[in-house]
């Protein structure tokens, strides 16, 4: 893990992979525990409120290019990594996934250790895509992946 701070790009890659593989768009529903004013609107106590991630994730006024993969979203001008406002993959407030900072490591740790010892393409042909399946989750659309040893 010391070694992260070493890897901005390699940072960078997996923050965009979460923000643009937002698996759970709309998180879960949630109830108004008490009336409650946000900016000009009035919240009745008991309202259902959905927090939809997806619309922070690709907010065209918080990142530059929020339909596309980009890694840059997370790198500033020296090619540091940087942390962005807009990126919320674990939710936000109180409502944050206590498991945040665990998955943070684990995701880190399984990526780089793929990456040290496979070379990853897509088959003979056939082009990568983006396109989802959305229900109750955000899914990929089904896939081939090539994987080799280094």
């Amino acid at each position: 893990m010391t070694d992260r701070e070493n890897m901005p790009y390699t940072d960078a890659v997996i923050h965009e992979i979460q923000r643009m593989g937002n698996i759970l768009p709309l998180n879960v529903a949630r109830m108004a525990s008490k009336d409650t004013t946000l900016d000009k609107y009035t919240i009745p106590k008991g309202t259902i409120l959905m927090a939809t991630l997806h619309s922070v994730l690709h907010d065209e006024s918080m990142w530059e290019t929020p339909h596309s993969f980009n890694p840059q979203h997370f790198l500033d001008k020296d090619s540091k990594f940087r942390k962005r406002e807009a990126f919320l993959p674990f939710s936000a407030g109180k409502r944050v996934c206590l498991g945040e900072p665990l998955a943070r490591m684990e995701l880190f740790l399984f990526f780089t250790s793929l990456l040290q010892r496979f070379s990853f393409s897509a088959p003979a042909g056939e082009k990568p895509s983006l396109e989802f399946i959305l229900g109750a989750t955000h899914a990929p659309k089904p896939y081939r992946l090539c994987a080799t040893p280094r």
